[in-house]
């Protein structure tokens, strides 16, 4: 899951290298935390967060294949 947001947000942002995606794990659910430039920001919200609304869809389905619950924090 983690490379999967690294792979949507790299393909989103003029900075590839300040994407990080960091990982917390409880029992079945996954919280991944997304960080990029704060000149990206937009492009990974997207407007009224129509792109970050659609990454955590992704997320969302490919989660269901392992019975997990995923959450993704996107921060500054």
């Amino acid at each position: 899951m983690k490379e999967l947001v690294e792979v949507i947000a790299k393909a989103l942002v003029n900075d590839p290298d300040a994407v990080v995606v960091a990982r917390q794990e409880k029992d079945d659910e996954i919280v991944l935390t997304l960080s990029v430039a704060p000149s990206d920001m937009g492009k990974v919200i997207g407007k009224q967060g129509r792109i970050a609304k659609a990454i955590r869809s992704v997320l969302k389905a490919a989660a269901t294949k392992e019975n997990k619950h995923v959450t993704l924090d996107i921060i500054e």
